[in-house]
Formats: C-alpha cells, structure tokens, sequence
C-alpha cells in the first residue's frame, strides 16, 4: 500500500472514535479545588500564553495529523486558515510521503499561503533521521512551508504494529542530535500515543531538543489503527494498549525542568479544557490535540473547528474564573487535588 493510501486509512479510522486507548489518559484522577471566594472579574481573565518565544490566544497546539493524499490539502487549509484567525500554533502531518513524491508538496505547503503568520511546524520520522538528514531534505521540509520550528515524531510501536513499517530504530537519537545542530528553529520532538518517560526525555534535551510534547497513552491509540486497517493481515492486538498514560508522563518530565530549560506539552487524551487546564496545573507549559480537531473538521469544516475552539475556550475562561486565575500561566498543582 502506497504512503498516500495507508494516510487517508490513519484519518478515516481516527475520526471513526473507535480506536482510543482503554486506559485513561489519568485527567480523571483529579477534581480542581473550587474558589468560592475567587476575587476576580470574569472580564479580565486572558487563555493567552506563551511558546518558544511567541505568545498564542490558548495553551493549544493543534496537533500534527495529515497531509500527501487527495484530500489533505482542503484539511489542513482549514486548519491554516483557522490557526491564522485565532493565532494557535499547528504542526502539519508527517512530510515524508513528500519527500518521497513531490506532487505531494501542495497539500502542506497550502498551509502557508492560507496562514502567512501563523506558526507552522514541519514534521518528520525520527526513523528517518537514522544516518542523518541531507541538507536538500531538511531545506525541502522547512522551505515548503517556511516553518518555525520542526517536529520530530517517535512512533516505534505504530511502525511495529504496521506491515510496512520502520524496523530499524537505531540511530534515531544521533539523528536528532545532528538535526539540532544543522538548523537553527527549534526541534520539538513528540510520541504519537505512547509517551515519552523522564529517562528518554532527557536523553532528548541532552540533544539539544527544546520541546516535548509526551503524546501519552488515553487518547488515539496509534497500534490499534494499524491493528484495525484492512490492509494489515495480521494483526497484534496485544498492543492496542501499550504506553505510559498522559498525565504520568507529564508528572515525570515536569521534574526535569529543575535541571534543564525546556517547554512541555501535554497530549494524548485532550477532550476538553478540562484536560488542558489539568495539564498546566501539573506543570506543562501547553497542551495538544488532533482527533477532535479533525472529527471537527471531517463533520463541518470550518465552522466545526470554530465551534469546538470556541466552546473548549468559553471553558478555559470558566475554568480560571472559579480558580481565580487571570492567566493560563497562573495555574499550579495547589488548584487541582487528587481525587481519594
């Protein structure tokens, strides 16, 4: 199956909802510590707040999803032109079927020409940094979408899970430790669904990486779409559940900022500012979603993505109010408590 193909399977069976972890992303385990005195007007409270170095309406990164078959380029048009509108940060899907076919290159760089301003990311395999990546290959990655930063993605379990995937995972690191010195935006690197632990992570910022977004276990479960795809013959789903939860992953790293200066994004279950403002109260600098964002998207286009940002927004602002924060930033483990 062609790399065009096998990306039009991953959003058909993401925005069916059948293929989400069992295991919860852990945002469940805490109930926030109601204000009843809060000492402010809902008027003054901003979701504004701040990542590498650029300051968005709200702590959410719509999440890299898709791009390089026939309908991606209408998608993420969409979402460029949304992230434009209400300036929050995106990263395109993996750019590697364009590299391996040009006539692809249309359906992400569209999202520059609909968002002249926004923040993109370019987005790439960490297997694909294995011996390193060409200079003409990095500049094709960044120049097609003039990116501000580049995402690398981790997705040893996926690549396992699918017939056609990566096997070789070794060298992976060296890789992102040479991407880091051969261009000067910033490298995020993100899971897809089964986490980044405090031990990777600071085998990642000894690299040099200057983001990471965990993309813990609970939301789409990126073993269980290659399990459910016609195509894989033989399917292991022993798997479908493997990786470390979300907000475990968030409470590992977090400690790690006592060490090293880096911004953490949480992903991997986001269904709502609820998760979003767990996520800061535990410690993550910014939160990321894709599947609601797509489903959004593939149910009512445009309009679909506005209406859920509005309301998780409307949310966020209720959620501040009754904790008594003007500001996302504002936020601290004092306003959540574990629930006994």
């Amino acid at each position: 199956m062609s790399i065009k193909d096998r990306k039009k399977d991953h959003v058909d069976l993401t925005t069916s909802g059948e293929v989400d972890y069992q295991i919860p992303a852990g945002f469940e385990q805490y109930y926030f510590a109601h204000n009843a005195l809060p000492e402010i007007n809902i008027d003054n409270v901003s979701t504004e707040v701040g990542l590498l170095d650029r300051t968005f309406s709200s702590p959410l990164f719509i999440s890299s999803m898709t791009g390089g078959y026939t309908d991606a380029g209408a998608v993420n048009a969409i979402i460029a032109e949304f992230c434009e509108e209400y300036n929050l940060p995106f990263g395109v899907g993996s750019q590697r079927v364009m590299l391996e076919d040009p006539e692809t290159t249309t359906s992400f760089s569209i999202v520059r020409e609909k968002a002249p301003n926004a923040f993109i990311a370019s987005n790439i395999g960490g297997a694909q940094l294995v011996g390193g990546l060409s200079k003409k290959k990095l500049d094709l990655l960044i120049n097609s979408i003039e990116a501000n930063a580049v995402i690398v993605h981790l997705n040893p379990l996926q690549e396992l899970m699918q017939p056609e995937g990566d096997r070789n995972f070794r060298g992976i690191e060296k890789g992102i430790t040479q991407l880091c010195q051969d261009t000067t935006l910033p490298i995020i690197v993100k899971e897809t669904g089964a986490g980044i632990s405090a031990e990777v992570g600071r085998r990642l910022l000894d690299a040099g990486v200057k983001v990471i977004d965990v993309a813990g276990a609970g939301g789409t479960s990126w073993a269980k779409v290659e399990n459910e795809r016609a195509s894989n013959k033989n399917p292991d789903n022993n798997f479908n559940d493997w990786g470390i939860p979300t907000l475990e992953c968030v409470t590992q790293l977090v400690d790690l900022k006592e060490e090293y200066d880096f911004e953490l994004i949480a992903s991997g279950g986001i269904r709502s500012s609820h998760d979003i403002a767990k996520s800061l109260c535990l410690g993550a600098d910014f939160a990321a979603s894709a599947q609601p964002v797509i489903k959004a998207v593939a149910d009512d286009g445009y309009e679909g993505l506005e209406q859920l940002y509005q309301k998780w927004n409307k949310q966020l602002v209720t959620i501040q109010t009754l904790l008594g924060c003007k500001t996302p930033s504002e936020l601290t483990p004092k306003h959540i408590k574990l629930k006994r």
